[in-house]
């Protein structure tokens, strides 16, 4: 029997202010979700690559470093890390990621903007959940719930068993990025992905690229 673990953030918001600059009165025009998948075995190992940041660069320890605060140069050593975990395990983890171009998005869409954010999780997920009997889901808190009252949980519950037909077993446990060093390595991956979309700042992204499975929608 296998079984995965899926640690989720995001970047970017999911605002649809675009008469003002972004940071300055508007919305991002992007929103980046990503994952980090690891193998019950090695999920232990992307907590000493964020530690050994933490380490390196002197940052403290009892304020969660976030990408948006990170120098250049922390950026790239995140990145060059990321690979080289990825490396060395190759069968024990995967960077996944999605972004979505919001300008491009439908008004009625725009309506209840939690459908899209489970849609996005469930485009870049499903596929690789569905290769696996167990799935431990570690989400972002606000990501579980969505105006009609449907759990993201149930959706991808329900899309796994009825459209995948699979006997996948989803187990949803949302996790405050302060309380998973995992979940700090994705609000790590998806902000590097973010930022080359967002900023065209593409240092650490030109060096994971090649590492991480991305998709991007409303393109």
């Amino acid at each position: 029997m296998t079984k995965i673990f899926i640690y989720l953030d995001e970047s970017g918001d999911l605002g649809w202010k675009f008469d003002a600059p972004y940071r300055k009165g508007g919305s991002s025009r992007y929103l980046t979700i990503a994952a980090l998948v690891a193998s019950d075995a090695k999920r232990h190992l992307p907590k000493r690559v964020v530690k050994r940041l933490y380490d390196r660069f002197k940052w403290p320890t009892n304020v969660e470093k976030k990408w948006s605060g990170m120098k250049p140069e922390e950026r790239l050593a995140f990145a060059s890390a990321a690979k080289k975990l990825l490396a060395d395990n190759p069968d024990h983890f995967r960077y996944i990621s999605i972004t979505v171009k919001k300008e491009n998005v439908h008004g009625h869409i725009r309506q209840d903007e939690n459908k899209l954010y489970n849609f996005m999780i469930g485009q870049a997920l499903l596929n690789e959940m569905s290769k696996h009997d167990e799935v431990y889901f570690v989400p972002d808190p606000r990501s579980v719930k969505v105006k009609s009252g449907n759990s993201l949980h149930d959706y991808l519950q329900t899309q796994l068993w009825f459209e995948q037909k699979t006997a996948t077993i989803l187990t949803t446990h949302p996790c405050d990025s302060m309380q998973s060093t995992q979940i700090q390595f994705s609000d790590m991956l998806s902000g590097l992905v973010q930022t080359h979309f967002e900023d065209g700042n593409s240092a650490a992204w030109a060096e994971l690229r090649d590492d991480i499975s991305y998709k991007t929608l409303f393109f």
